[in-house]
């Protein structure tokens, strides 16, 4: 019995130095990986079909936020302010982070006030044109309604009762007028004669 314990154990043993062993994990902690997204973009350039360039690319992308910047440092384009931000590292740190959220929080304020002024200016731009319209036909309708006077038919003396006032009326207005033309009319200017 004691060589079927001694069996036992060292089965157990075996098992559990089995069951200790640490998981296999990539040998990449040994070996130098892309410190940012250049050196990653690099590397990806070397795969050998397109579909692997494309897959580790967008890798590096997802892997690595901020580009490197040709003096030195790095930047994060932010797309949804459309700016960018110079970051100490290939990523932004969790200060940065913050710093990038507050702007964005300003930016969103900003955009907000320019499209509420933006509405504004065109609800005041379609009242004026509406106050215009409006003063347009409030003329056209006045215009229409005046009256138009019309030229009094001239009444022919063969056509009138003989001694009606209205029919001798413009007959004797002329004569008014020639008269009146007689009287008010200015003398001659005589040129004196030079000798």
């Amino acid at each position: 019995m004691t060589a079927w314990r001694s069996s036992a154990l060292l089965v157990a043993g075996f098992a559990g130095f089995i069951a200790l062993q640490p998981v296999r994990v990539s040998a990449q902690w040994w070996s130098h990986g892309p410190s940012d997204f250049e050196e990653c973009a690099d590397a990806a350039e070397k795969a050998a079909s397109k579909e692997e360039k494309t897959s580790a690319l967008a890798e590096c992308n997802a892997k690595f936020a901020g580009r490197r910047k040709p003096g030195g440092g790095y930047t994060y384009y932010d797309f949804m302010q459309d700016r960018t931000f110079d970051i100490a590292g290939p990523n932004p740190t969790p200060e940065e982070q913050k710093y990038i959220d507050e702007q964005y929080t300003i930016y969103l304020e900003n955009q907000k006030k320019s499209s509420i002024a933006a509405a504004f200016t065109a609800k005041q731009q379609q009242q004026e044109q509406q106050v215009q319209v409006q003063q347009t036909a409030l003329h056209t309708e006045t215009t229409e309604r005046v009256p138009i006077p019309r030229e009094r038919p001239k009444v022919r003396s063969g056509n009138c009762p003989h001694h009606k006032f209205s029919c001798e009326w413009p007959k004797l207005s002329e004569g008014l007028n020639d008269l009146k033309k007689l009287f008010t009319a200015q003398p001659p200017t005589k040129t004196a004669k030079r000798s």
